[in-house]
């Protein structure tokens, strides 16, 4: 073995052919995964937050830093900055500097020309969020740092239903120098630099890359990552293949130093010292929805890492533990709580479950209260979830373990005497009750196709009919579900967002006014609890921002534009012969740290 890694390169091939042997290609190497629900879009602005399409343009795209793939607690490294960005004392102006001598991945609209990575890139990938023709739901991101001037050219293009002004120059966001870009917050945001570091959000684009593909630029992404898209059939696969232009990255990491995090993490990073990187050459991701197939496929060794179905967990780990069949194969579980939360909302401008009135917030506590949260953890969460208090996740600002409210109870009994104390009651005796005037009353719950989906509605229709609820479910794809969903057109839906940094604010904005219609999927506008997310996110970590934080919690769990169910529980099996992965809990660029192989 010694001597096979002695013999590599251009150095092995050299002695061999004095040797007069025959010099064997090495074997291709492909990581094969599969993802629960089908992409929408590999165009940042366009993917709607959701996390399969931002996983691929992740591994594609590059933002100015990333996180140390194997630090805990987690740390920002420079990725393409050559360092960590400069932050003026009042933490509203941030500098980054790039490194000479990165390039895009070779393109057609490129013409033949190699493409060096230029600070200018940055700033309109960041400007296109502002484009009115893209409408993107990630917008609230930087509108909420209220980076002066980009508002006024985006309602400058509304207005005059010209194309949106890329050239205009603003305070805000620009670029210094061939390799340097500034941007400047309207306000304070201590944990706005979290956002440079998700290639999803801050990933570099070139502008004649979007102006050569035009409509089309969703199938088209190129960037200066480990990887490109090689091909892609919709809802059923896509294949990334290692970029020929990648500058190549040698870890030098720092790895957890104690505990449980740094038994897994100090072998991984004594394997990958010193490595170039991306370790594999090609990436083969397919749509598998249905979880038995995915279960099936991972078993018979298809792909290289599993996160176990609910419906699975107790086969596979029952008790928290590896079962021994899939021990005996060499299979390790890697087991952790993460910092998501799955959630169903309900559309606050909607005429039956939306509104401020106490009628209506009663008929939404009364639903909360019905639904069995600890039932759904066990039937279809398999077990894999803690009872959530509130919208924020554990590992992240904000959360606090000791933090009890009505989100999590179960009572039935109380549903129903609310119900009845505001009008909620059977008058035809039908057995379902009606709206307050005498109007008929059914819940519609937006849902997907699945097994999971299925055994999430069994329990809803259980809940409420328990109470004197009808309701019935509108089917549909993920894609759809999004598009429905930021139109305004669902009663009722659920899904789970997951962090992508540390900080917990994230998940209050959620519910933050300014922010409907993008990550405010219920639009809920309560200008106390407004007042309270504006006033935490100008502050910096500590005390005071908890306090105001837990005050946004109550007005949440008073409310209820949310019922918040479980922080999930991740149970990842992965196969013998796959060495590196780790899940990193806000990283999505982490497959070119993988390798596979005997």
């Amino acid at each position: 073995m010694k001597r096979r890694r002695l013999l590599q390169g251009a150095a092995a091939s050299t002695l061999a052919a004095e040797a007069g042997l025959a010099v064997a290609a090495a074997p291709r190497k492909t990581l094969r995964i599969a993802f629960p629900a089908p992409e929408s879009s590999f165009d940042p602005t366009q993917t709607n937050s959701d996390a399969y399409s931002t996983a691929i343009i992740a591994q594609i795209l590059e933002a100015p830093l990333a996180y140390d793939y194997l630090a805990r607690p987690v740390r920002l490294v420079p990725q393409t900055a050559a360092a960590l960005p400069d932050i003026s004392a009042d933490g509203r102006t941030i500098t980054v500097r790039l490194r000479p001598g990165i390039f895009f991945a070779d393109d057609p609209a490129f013409k033949g020309r190699r493409r060096e990575l230029v600070a200018q890139d940055y700033v309109y990938a960041i400007k296109r969020f502002y484009d009115p023709q893209y409408n993107s739901s990630d917008l609230y991101l930087f509108e909420t740092a209220k980076l002066p001037g980009l508002s006024a050219v985006r309602e400058r293009a509304l207005k005059t239903r010209q194309p949106f002004d890329y050239d205009a120059e603003v305070e805000g966001l620009k670029a210094l120098d061939r390799y340097t870009f500034r941007l400047v917050l309207g306000e304070p945001n201590p944990r706005f630099v979290y956002l440079l570091a998700d290639p999803a959000i801050a990933g570099a684009v070139a502008r004649e890359v979007v102006e050569f593909y035009g409509p089309e630029i969703g199938a088209h992404p190129v960037g200066t990552g480990a990887f490109r898209l090689k091909s892609w059939r919709r809802a059923s696969r896509i294949v990334l293949e290692r970029n020929p232009g990648y500058r190549g990255t040698v870890y030098d990491g720092t790895p957890a130093a104690h505990g449980a995090d740094a038994a897994l993490a100090q072998p991984i990073a004594r394997s990958l010292a010193g490595r170039t990187l991306p370790l594999v050459d090609e990436v083969q991701v397919d749509i598998v929805e249905e979880s038995q197939p995915r279960w099936l496929s991972f078993l018979n060794g298809s792909y290289h890492w599993l996160a176990v179905p609910g419906d699975f967990v107790r086969l596979a780990a029952p008790g928290g533990e590896l079962a021994p069949f899939l021990k005996k194969k060499g299979v390790t579980l890697q087991r952790s709580l993460q910092p998501m939360m799955s959630m169903s909302f309900f559309f606050m401008e909607h005429p039956l479950v939306g509104g401020y009135t106490p009628e209506k917030v009663a008929l939404r506590r009364a639903i909360g209260l019905a639904f069995d949260g600890a039932r759904y953890i066990e039937q279809v969460l398999g077990g894999q979830a803690m009872l959530a208090q509130s919208t924020i996740p554990p590992f992240t600002s904000g959360f606090d373990a000791a933090y009890r409210s009505e989100m999590s109870s179960f009572d039935p009994a109380r549903a129903q005497a609310l119900l009845d104390l505001h009008g909620y009651v059977d008058r035809d005796g039908d057995g379902w009750r009606e709206q307050p005037g005498g109007r008929p009353l059914e819940l519609v719950m937006a849902s997907m196709g699945s097994q999971r989906d299925r055994l999430s509605n069994e329990l809803w229709k259980r809940s409420m009919d328990r109470i004197g609820l009808r309701m019935r479910f509108d089917i549909s794809t993920w894609p759809e579900l999004l598009k429905k969903s930021r139109a305004g057109t669902l009663m009722m839906w659920g899904y789970s967002w997951g962090a992508g940094s540390p900080d917990g604010g994230f998940f209050l904005g959620i519910a933050y006014g300014p922010n409907a219609s993008e990550s405010n999927d219920p639009r809920f506008r309560l200008e106390a609890f407004d007042r309270l997310y504006e006033r935490q996110q100008r502050l910096p970590d500590g005390p005071e921002r908890e306090a105001l934080m837990r005050q946004a919690k109550d007005l949440l769990t008073a409310y209820l534009p949310y019922k918040v169910h479980g922080h999930g529980i991740a149970n990842d099996l992965v196969q013998p012969w796959t060495r590196h992965y780790w899940r990193h809990p806000f990283m999505r660029d982490t497959w070119r740290f993988v390798d596979v192989g005997g």
